[in-house]
């Protein structure tokens, strides 16, 4: 029931069910469904705009107003400041990038890049554990576990580690990048590498922490998506406060669109905003269960009244042909995302669109980004590949202003990079040249 001006709730309208915010929950206790943070807005001291939180940066020592998380405190108040874990996460850049854009044909001052790539861990996972930890702190946890592709665990045991709790990652067979595999690794977690891929291994770990009661840090976590929610208000900020056209992010398990869509709702509703932009998700076509349910099978949010049968059917599909995702992006090769439905509603509150792209035409994304100095993982190419189709079929105006969100770093996955430059041959590839061990012919090929 709820106790406080913060508590969780179902999303299942057919639910509605309330729980304490002490609760330790990844879903619904009553019918199984996700599971929202939600707060009674009108008891809590909520700025009245939005620059309002800019004042914070005039006492940078203090670090929770440091952090890039908890200096919007005010806008995830699950827990009070003694409980709040951070380790700098969220100093992130919005890097305006006018040579993309006119590579796109866009106007060239319209096209932003959101590089998560910052982030202690080297992704946008930091922003989400540190809101999960400081729940963990809150509940009194004392070990914590997640299934991973790679960035989860990477941040997982960084944040575990801070705060003293046991961490065990569950992690398919080669089915993770060793740049994140190593920082795991070397953060001291426990892993389990499971004879499956990250769906399986989503099932096993759900049910480990259900019966050894161990702290799911996964996006099934509610208070892991309300850290996620400051990457949307960091990007206001380094607007000047004005909401983009567009936000396009990569859709793997679905945690990034649904706190995003969740973060302009609740704006909305604080009538800190007047608008909320649209959203693009964007699917590698090795996985791309939302594109299919959305696009070609036509589910919506209903006023959260979801197609359940639909969802259950084309699961059931997947499980007759044996059906396993595969992409390169592997952040994002998950064909069962867990917040499929919160998903569908941020397209609902966005007036979203969803988009699937080839493993080759991010890969070719990448190496374009690349080029202007903010390398990052496959993942997090999808969304320039993403925005090259909405801008060729006319979604997408070419002078409306977008923001991509690269979600991890360049060296997550290098061999990836090195492979595409020096085994593909694509049209932004570029492979070191053999040259003898002669000054002469090296100054010749230079000359050249």
């Amino acid at each position: 029931m709820r106790q406080a001006q913060a508590y969780q709730k179902c999303i299942n309208p057919r639910c509605g069910a309330e729980f304490d915010r002490m609760e330790i929950l990844f879903e619904c206790p009553q019918c199984g469904d996700l599971l929202d943070v939600c707060y009674q807005w009108d008891k809590l001291p909520v700025p009245k705009k939005l620059s309002d939180f800019s004042k914070k940066w005039t006492d940078r020592q203090n670090p929770l107003h440091f952090s890039g998380v908890w200096r919007f405190g005010e806008l995830l108040p699950f827990c009070e400041e003694k409980y709040r874990v951070t380790i700098g996460e969220g100093q992130t850049v919005l890097q305006p990038c006018c040579g993309l854009a006119a590579e796109l044909g866009m106007r060239p001052d319209v096209l932003y890049l959101q590089y998560e790539g910052l982030n202690p861990s080297g992704s946008f996972k930091d922003n989400g554990m540190a809101a999960a930890y400081s729940h963990a702190r809150m509940v009194g946890a004392t070990a914590s576990a997640c299934a991973s592709t790679g960035n989860t665990s990477a941040s997982m045991a960084l944040y575990s580690h801070s705060c003293g709790l046991k961490a065990t990652v569950f992690i398919g067979e080669g089915k993770i990048a060793f740049g994140k595999l190593s920082q795991a690794m070397d953060y001291g977690a426990y892993t389990l590498q499971i004879a499956g891929d990250f769906d399986d291994c989503m099932r096993q770990v759900q049910e480990v922490c259900r019966q050894l009661k161990i702290y799911l840090v996964n996006s099934l976590n509610p208070f892991r998506l309300e850290g996620q929610k400051t990457i949307m208000y960091r990007i206001l900020e380094q607007m000047g406060w004005e909401v983009p056209d567009w936000i396009v992010v990569p859709g793997g398990n679905l945690g990034n669109s649904s706190s995003f869509g969740k973060a302009f709702a609740e704006l909305k509703e604080l009538g800190l905003i007047e608008r909320v932009p649209r959203l693009a998700v964007i699917n590698a076509s090795g996985a791309d269960t939302l594109s299919e349910l959305y696009n070609e099978r036509g589910l919506r949010w209903n006023g959260g009244y979801v197609d359940q049968d639909l969802i259950a059917d084309y699961y059931s599909e997947l499980d007759a042909k044996h059906y396993r995702p595969n992409t390169i992006a592997s952040a994002i090769e998950i064909s069962r995302p867990v917040n499929l439905k919160k998903c569908i509603r941020a397209l609902d509150v966005c007036n979203g669109v969803v988009r699937t792209v080839s493993d080759e035409e991010i890969l070719d994304a990448k190496a374009q980004i690349g080029k202007y100095g903010l390398g990052c993982e496959p993942a997090s190419a999808a969304t320039v590949a993403g925005l090259k189709h909405l801008l060729a079929d006319g979604t997408i105006g070419r002078d409306e202003r977008v923001v991509c969100v690269l979600t991890g770093h360049l060296l997550k996955d290098p061999n990836a990079t090195v492979n595409y430059h020096s085994q593909m041959k694509r049209p932004f590839s570029n492979p070191p040249v053999q040259v003898p061990n002669d000054l002469e012919k090296i100054i010749a090929l230079m000359k050249a």
